[in-house]
């Protein structure tokens, strides 16, 4: 049965992230996103430039599915030994929150 729909939003989603690693497969990582509204996402935008992947990432998302705790020591370590992560991580989600995803 098709959700419900509500105008009411949750304050989180959930979606896979492909990350790549180098010379392998990618590996798949489910993260918890933040949502943010229109407005919100339009601010946040706005302030992209200039800002370090590490802020980036830890203001879209609040959570992932690997054994490791989803806190700032440990994304920076992802961000680090997989360069590929940062722009994987923000592309996941700005394509979701902008309804842009293919099959929608």
């Amino acid at each position: 049965m098709a959700k419900k729909f509500t105008l009411a939003i949750a304050p989180t989603f959930k979606r896979e992230v492909s990350i790549p690693v180098p010379g392998e497969r990618s590996a798949t990582i489910p993260f918890t996103f933040k949502h943010k509204t229109r407005d919100e996402l339009k601010d946040f935008i706005a302030s992209l430039e200039g800002r370090e992947d590490l802020d980036v990432v830890m203001e879209v998302a609040s959570g992932w599915g690997i054994e490791e705790a989803f806190e700032e020591d440990n994304v920076a370590i992802l961000l680090q030994n997989y360069p590929g992560s940062a722009l994987a991580i923000i592309n996941t989600y700005l394509t979701e929150v902008s309804g842009a995803r293919k099959g929608n």
